[in-house]
């Protein structure tokens, strides 16, 4: 057990959508990014830059999860 919580017990918040797009996105980046660099196409540097791209896309899907994931307590909001 770590932290009191079972091996494996993983609490993906409450936007769990916006956490496997951005996973999925980190994924396909890589996967073309290190295929545009280390695979011998004539089109790698399609590859390197549109893999570089999606990374830099699913940074937004990963500030969105975090963002929608902060909880605060009501008697902090001063409304």
């Amino acid at each position: 057990m770590l932290l009191g919580r079972p091996w494996g017990g993983c609490d993906p918040g409450r936007c769990a959508l916006f956490l496997v797009l951005s996973l999925l996105l980190d994924a396909l980046g890589l996967v073309l990014l290190l295929l545009g660099i280390f695979a011998s196409l004539s089109y790698w540097d399609f590859l390197v830059y549109s893999g570089s791209l999606i990374l830099a896309f699913s940074l937004l899907f990963w500030i969105i999860w975090y963002s929608l994931n902060i909880q605060l307590p009501l008697e902090r909001l001063d409304l």
